[in-house]
């Protein structure tokens, strides 16, 4: 056999069994089992199986023998990790099931789409997070075809992987085969979520027009909803949450913010970061991308320099990340300054962190095998990614659900003092957290 020969075989064997796994795979999505390869999702495709497999080094037929023996439901199961361990069926049982909740998007702007998409890109259930409706302020006419395109089509994440019709009779859509209402409002209280039947709804406001108790409880006041999750940073006693790290201290609370898309990419790495060598200060810089709220063309803006061409400047800007990582890892209070620099690219940014440590962390070698340890741990897997590759750019984090990508090609580090780098997806990542923190809101219904 030559050596053409013999690769293609191995390829079909492979393939062979990834086609095989889909199925049983498809029986346990079917029972609301969460299905995940060392922290990220699989898709029911042959391409994703084989390729987080070849990444990974182990066999598809490691996997596929485990997931015959599997009779579970109602909760997660991150193969890549039960193989590595060697796990068998007989160490997993069923989990908790988290409650069919109502979900309604307020507004549907950049997040609120990317919600949209991760929400419906879902297997259908009548379990977990249910998308009911999208409120919009009164447009014209065409007003939800025009929506419709833009969740369809995104000129940074391509086409969405699903179906998007138009229901005109009923005021809505009909994404993956699933009715989302869309209701025009202009004001919260405009609204009775119990005439479009949803009931005791989560609304996450992704608008940023209120940021405070007084304005975010106005949904509270509508028929309808229970709870609310803003993706913005909160001003007030609003708890701001980065799931991973203080996502437990949400309890019954109705309102909550999932604070901002750099503070969820550095918090993570700044807790393993601190909780092992102890963050004495530093500054973080975020190179970030430009987003809605500047001028394509030079133009009066009420923030200063944002109104200046956002496609041919880097801005410097405000951002309050640093000082909000407090809100999530109390010891840090005070201790880190921030910036940002807004710059020329659509999506993907990148934080900075210049940072001091009471203890030593070593060679950069060493800082980034700690990092890489921490990164395929289960309790941050899902939040922490690892890249080593010198050829790394920006566009190859695009879609990447992690919530940070630690660069280790560019760590600089000695004694006690280190230069860390972290990529992040502000959209994609960020909306993940946010689903993350909605499920944690539900649970504590």
């Amino acid at each position: 056999m030559s050596i053409y020969q013999d690769h293609l075989a191995k390829r079909q064997a492979q393939e062979s069994a990834a086609v095989e796994l889909i199925g049983f795979l498809a029986k346990l999505v079917a029972n609301n089992v969460r299905i995940l390869f060392f922290g990220e999702r699989i898709s029911l495709s042959v391409a994703d199986i084989l390729t987080k497999h070849a990444n990974a080094g182990l066999d598809v037929a490691d996997t596929l023998a485990l997931a015959r023996s599997l009779d579970v439901a109602d909760t997660t199961i991150d193969f890549g990790q039960a193989i590595q361990a060697g796990k068998a069926a007989a160490d997993f049982t069923s989990g908790q099931q988290l409650p069919a909740t109502d979900v309604v998007l307020y507004g549907f702007g950049r997040i609120g789409r990317i919600l949209a998409r991760l929400l419906m890109s879902r297997p259908a259930s009548d379990k977990g997070l249910q998308l009911k409706a999208i409120v919009v302020r009164p447009a014209g006419d065409d007003d939800i075809a025009k929506r419709a395109s833009l969740l369809e089509r995104d000129s940074v994440h391509g086409w969405f992987e699903g179906s998007v019709e138009i229901d005109a009779a009923n005021n809505g859509m009909i994404v993956g085969g699933r009715f989302i209402k869309i209701i025009h409002a202009s004001d919260p209280s405009e609204i009775d979520y119990t005439a479009h039947g949803i009931n005791d709804a989560i609304v996450i406001d992704n608008t940023g027009k209120w940021k405070d108790e007084a304005g975010l409880g106005k949904h509270l006041a509508s028929k309808g909803v229970a709870k609310v999750l803003l993706t913005a940073p909160a001003k007030g006693d609003i708890k701001n949450v980065v799931y991973g790290v203080n996502h437990k201290t949400i309890g019954g609370d109705k309102i909550v913010s999932a604070a901002s898309c750099t503070t969820n990419a550095i918090t993570p790495t700044l807790k393993v970061l601190h909780d092992e060598f102890g963050i004495v200060n530093g500054h973080m810089e975020t190179i970030h991308a430009f987003t809605n709220d500047q001028n394509l063309v030079d133009n009066h803006h009420k923030a200063d320099r944002r109104g200046r061409a956002a496609p041919l400047n880097m801005v410097m800007t405000s951002t309050g990340a640093a000082s909000a990582v407090s809100k999530a890892i109390p010891e840090l209070k005070g201790k880190l300054s921030g910036n940002a620099i807004r710059v020329p690219t659509p999506n993907v940014s990148l934080a900075i962190l210049n940072l001091n440590f009471e203890k030593s962390v070593g060679t950069a070698d060493e800082l980034n095998a700690f990092i890489k340890t921490k990164s395929q741990s289960p309790q941050w897997q899902e939040q922490i990614d690892y890249s080593d590759s010198s050829e790394a750019v920006s566009t190859d984090f695009v879609g990447s659900e992690k919530v940070a990508i630690f660069d280790a090609k560019a760590t600089i580090a000695s004694d006690n003092r280190a230069t860390l780098y972290v990529w992040y997806d502000n959209e994609m990542g960020y909306s993940t957290q946010v689903i993350r923190v909605a499920e944690e809101m539900a649970m504590n219904a």
